[in-house]
């Protein structure tokens, strides 16, 4: 077929361009090819919430027909919703891929770590993590981080380096001009890899819906046992709540994010489909780490503290 420009030209027609969820696949999994190529023990963390399922779609996209070339880690808090950690399972076996888990209970009962007044893991994960990547001499992770997320996270590099000590400097990242990625590290130190780090959270939730991919039951709307703390709902249970004078309510809710059950709320929502969803985060006017985390709340800089410590 061809076309006839204003001139009386015929001239072939134009390729439609990629739409947006086609050029952040593309990206992505150039993303994910790149740091095959340059590192040698890569692993990707997987909790079982919807950044991680995406980043473990689109490696498996990125490898096709190959399996996937890398495990899995995840560090437990010991406190996540069940529903997640069923998912996180089965997700590991269906892709075929291994599972590595770092558990900070086991950190609590040998001493190595200290339960926090406020029954909160979140900010515990850090030494499990870290042990683990030495352990397992990891030299890159991938990370389901967002820049839409946090401010903090918008300071990252898609290939950002971590001190031996697993510290992030914000000084040291390097420019990423033309999609070009430098993975170089010197012995002791790693690269966090964050393949996602242009999707926003309506772009994941758009790109899940094109490409079916399944979550746990947590993200859509259920009846759910919560309590009020800090204008967060939040899931009663053995972590430590509700509190003396906290009364427990029954509400129709989901997650927009999954973490540590202590400091991550649920929104009221009837929100069955992942349609609905879409519509419902089209309208809303807070990110879902600043409507629904608690950890990010402890100060303004919280996210960035905890990165500087070799959070994720």
């Amino acid at each position: 077929m061809t076309v006839v420009d204003t001139a009386g030209t015929l001239r072939p027609p134009r390729p439609a361009p990629p739409d947006h969820l086609a050029a952040l696949e593309a990206e992505a999994v150039h993303i994910f090819r790149e740091a095959a190529a340059q590192f040698e023990r890569p692993v990707l963390l997987f909790s079982g919430g919807k950044d991680s399922i995406v980043m473990l779609h689109l490696a498996a996209k990125a490898f096709w027909p190959a399996k996937v070339p890398f495990g899995l880690l995840h560090v437990d808090t010991g406190h996540n919703f069940p529903e997640v950690l069923e998912y996180r399972d089965r997700a590991a076996a269906r892709a075929g891929v291994r599972l590595d888990v770092a558990r900070v209970q086991d950190y609590i009962d040998d001493g190595r770590l200290r339960e926090r007044p406020d029954g909160t893991r979140n900010p515990l994960q850090t030494v499990p993590l870290l042990d683990a990547v030495t352990a397992h001499r990891f030299d890159a992770l991938f990370g389901g981080g967002r820049r839409d997320e946090e401010k903090a996270r918008a300071k990252e590099r898609v290939f950002s380096l971590r001190d031996e000590f697993g510290q992030w400097d914000p000084r040291r990242q390097r420019p990423e001009l033309w999609s070009l990625y430098n993975g170089r590290h010197s012995p002791g130190e790693h690269v966090r890899v964050f393949p996602l780090s242009d999707f926003t959270e309506l772009d994941v939730w758009q790109y899940i819906e094109r490409e079916r991919i399944e979550l746990p039951s947590i993200y859509f709307a259920h009846e759910r046992e919560v309590f009020r703390r800090g204008g967060m709902w939040l899931t009663a249970g053995d972590w430590g709540g509700p509190a003396r004078g906290e009364t427990v309510h029954t509400r129709r809710v989901r997650y927009r994010t999954v973490g540590d059950m202590s400091c991550t709320g649920a929104v009221e929502s009837d929100a069955v489909t992942v349609r609905e969803i879409i519509a419902e985060i089209a309208a809303s006017t807070l990110t879902e780490r600043g409507a629904t985390r608690a950890d990010d709340r402890m100060s303004e800089a919280a996210m960035e503290d905890r990165k500087r410590e070799g959070y994720f």
